[in-house]
């Protein structure tokens, strides 16, 4: 049995083992957590490119040796001129899920590694400097990168909406064709953007000569974005949510991630106090849980700052009790439709000074508004498409709003000592799967790469799936499939280890100086330590 990876000195966990390489490389280094970070970030961009871009948006939790948490979020704003007006003139009463109307928000990761790396120079002694951190992204997308399963099958499923955007064919097809396994892609324009982002600074994307080229290609392909949208974009430290179960503190992202949803549901599993006696009595319990957070998240999540109610309102030990007692340990209840997709990386980082770094990057939906710009070669996210052209929706589109965003990193402090960085990629899923592998560990007491290893189940949506049944690994056995039926859940059988259920991973620091790390077989991922 494949159990963690341990270290006295560093771990990274990163779901392309490029990246995870990368990144350990830095620590080795010297360089602490978020250095590597930085690193990791820039190079998994390139080499899953599907996933992740310096044209999305990322998130971050910092937890320094003395235990104190730090928030960024780096999601960009709606473009000044994209309105509702300006796009019902056009005759649409939704945004375009892909193509340059798609492209209508800020892309703020390079702004979070700015604010990042800021951080880490001023707070954690960080010295290590940008023409290191992103050298290793430079020379892999100039070089070139093997397709991996993921890529190709991506391409495959999604080319249809995909190859008519201009510039997306000549980048990703090779002679007309999708690539095979292992055949290699370059990426020349993105290889010169690095270079350029280590001549000039990380700035240079929003204010400098990389930030012209970029609104160049934007403005020629017809996406609402301007000069003036990336001049007053910078990313923005940020309190985290914080809730106390027993035992453990945990912590997440505020709005407009769905931070609130994972933590919400893991307090409402705390207050029922579930044994878990078997599979069912697992699964049941964590999905009904989902489902009464979710329908919070639903009606409320959006732009912190047009929210009709506070955040921490819905983190009190009465209002978690509430949601907990809405739950049937008998009886599945009604699942209502949803559409929230989308793609991701989790990455963690933790160093040989006591830092660690829970992070998330994306570009939303696979291949993000599949809108890659020829002088940059960034792939622009399509963030922006979660916004409602409904003018009395909670999530309207507002010019300079933010989009609300299903990916947050999740952390976690023990009574004991111990802190756990963890994540996923996986749109609806996430929440899930972060409840699963939390609870599998903190409750369940499995090594943590088993915590990963066990199968797993999705509820709603994910990765452009049209239904939103509970999709269950077939792992798990034909009684559990049975009785989970027959308490009214609509199920649905997938592949042993699928793939739609998340790229997960976590890292655990202990009291005595040990690392443990475990990455996702679902991914093609490493857990390295130093």
């Amino acid at each position: 049995m494949q159990s963690s990876k341990t270290s006295f000195k560093n771990m990274m966990v990163a779901p392309h083992h490029l990246a995870a390489k990368t990144g350990s490389d830095i620590l080795k280094e010297g360089g602490n957590s978020i250095e590597a970070m930085i690193a990791s970030a820039a190079m998994i961009s390139v080499v899953y490119p599907h996933m992740n871009s310096m044209g999305g948006d990322n998130f971050w939790l910092i937890s320094d040796k003395n235990k104190k948490v730090t928030a960024i979020d780096a999601c960009g704003f709606a473009a000044k001129n994209a309105s509702i007006d300006s796009y019902k003139k056009q005759g649409l009463n939704e945004i375009p899920s892909r193509g340059a109307l798609s492209a209508l928000t800020v892309p703020g990761a390079v702004s979070g590694w700015k604010l990042a790396h800021d951080f880490s120079a001023k707070n954690l002694g960080g010295k290590l400097p940008l023409s290191r951190l992103l050298y290793d992204a430079e020379q892999v997308s100039k070089d070139g990168i093997a397709v991996t399963n993921t890529l190709k099958n991506n391409l495959k499923s999604k080319l249809s909406q995909l190859i008519d955007i201009p510039g997306f064919k000549e980048i990703y097809l090779k002679d007309g064709r999708i690539p095979e396994v292992g055949d290699k892609l370059v990426f020349p324009a993105m290889s010169k953007t690095f270079s350029k982002l280590i001549q000039n600074g990380l700035d240079d994307f929003y204010i400098g000569e990389i930030s012209k080229n970029i609104i160049s290609d934007l403005s020629d392909l017809g996406s609402p974005l301007s000069k003036i949208d990336f001049n007053n974009y910078n990313a923005s430290l940020v309190k985290p949510l914080e809730l106390k179960i027993k035992n453990t503190k945990l912590f997440n992202l505020p709005p407009p991630t769905q931070g609130l949803a994972s933590i919400l549901i893991l307090g409402v599993l705390d207050e029922l106090s579930v044994l878990y006696k078997d599979d069912v009595d697992f699964i049941h319990t964590i999905v009904e849980a989902t489902k009464v957070v979710f329908k919070i998240r639903d009606k409320y999540v959006c732009d912190p700052q047009y929210m009709s109610k506070d955040v921490n309102q819905f983190l009190s030990k009465d209002y978690i009790k509430n949601l907990a007692n809405e739950i049937n340990f008998q009886i599945a209840m009604p699942w209502p439709e949803a559409s929230i997709g989308g793609d991701t990386v989790w990455l963690g980082a933790s160093d040989s000074y006591g830092n660690t770094v829970s992070f998330i990057q994306s570009i939303y939906w696979e291949f993000g508004s599949g809108l890659i710009l020829p002088k940059t070669g960034i792939t622009m996210q399509n963030r922006g498409i979660s916004f409602s052209l409904d003018l009395d929706n909670f999530n309207k589109l507002i010019p300079g709003r933010k989009p609300f965003h299903t990916i947050q990193p999740a952390l976690a402090q023990f009574d004991d000592g111990r802190v756990m960085s963890y994540g996923t990629m996986g749109g609806e899923g996430q929440p899930q799967t972060q409840a699963t592998i939390f609870s599998r560990y903190a409750v369940q007491n499995l090594d943590l790469q088993e915590a990963i290893n066990q199968p797993r189940w999705l509820l709603g949506r994910t990765w452009g799936e049209e239904t939103t049944s509970l999709k269950i690994e077939g792992r798990f056995s034909k009684e559990t499939f049975q009785k989970l039926k027959s308490m009214g859940h609509i199920t649905e059988k997938v592949r042993d280890f699928e793939e739609i259920m998340g790229h997960a991973g976590a890292i655990v620091n202990k009291p005595n100086g040990l690392i443990e790390g475990a990455y996702d077989l679902r991914s093609d991922g490493a857990a390295i330590g130093g």
